[in-house]
């Protein structure tokens, strides 16, 4: 039974979420700040985390960059009342993977928990592949660009590991919602954007060549050649 830690202290949210997501057969644990938090990840060892940003004491993006930083694999799904581009970006940058904007309905959280957790025990192939000097390991989940192994976060993995699994096929931005996130994000896909923004840069580096490629009004393509 996977473990969902709940953190937020709003104590009547705290409940509801707690009920909802107990109801949904998931064992559920909860934290009222980013202290409290931190601790309950060591004890409790959740597969997901729902974290609020504003919290007192340690708010949810210092949780985040906290635990992305002691390389701690849970998915974690960020709460906030801020909806700006720069904030989901910021959450995202954060080390989150995935944003939901209060006030939401319940049955989108379950949805997104469940295609969170999808991912967690997504059984992928385990072959290695390469592509155009880029090798990717799916069991040791490292990348290396020629003799230079790249930092990725689990979704920047998550979807190069998609790209490398279908080269040179256009792919549609929904096509890689729905696979790489688990959901339909409902046509908004700033969230794809900012990660194929990562990759890039992270790939690109030292001047390599750009390998995600994007074509207009339809999503992206992993290849070699330049197609204008």
């Amino acid at each position: 039974m996977p473990t969902v830690l709940v953190v937020d202290d709003d104590l009547k949210l705290l409940k509801m979420l707690q009920r909802t997501l107990a109801y949904e057969g998931l064992q559920v644990v909860t934290a009222s700040n980013g202290e409290e938090a931190l601790n309950q990840v060591d004890v409790s060892k959740p597969d997901l985390l729902i974290v609020d940003w504003m919290m007192p004491k340690m708010d949810g993006l210092a949780v985040v960059q906290e635990l992305r930083a002691e390389k701690n694999p849970a998915m974690i799904l960020m709460l906030t009342a801020r909806d700006a581009l720069e904030n989901r970006v910021e959450g995202l940058e954060s080390g989150a993977d995935d944003y939901l904007v209060k006030p939401f309905a319940p049955v989108e959280l379950v949805a997104r928990v469940h295609a969170l957790l999808r991912r967690t025990d997504s059984k992928s192939a385990k072959e290695a592949m390469e592509f155009s000097g880029v090798a990717l390991d799916p069991v040791t989940r490292e990348v290396h660009v020629g003799e230079r192994m790249l930092d990725l976060t689990k979704t920047e993995f998550d979807l190069l590991d998609y790209f490398m699994r279908h080269p040179r096929q256009v792919l549609e931005r929904a096509q890689i919602l729905n696979n790489v996130w688990g959901y339909d994000f409902g046509g908004d896909d700033n969230v794809l954007e900012v990660y194929v923004g990562y990759l890039r840069k992270k790939m690109e580096a030292g001047g390599n060549r750009r390998l995600i490629q994007t074509v207009r009004g339809i999503g992206y393509v992993l290849r070699a050649e330049r197609v204008e």
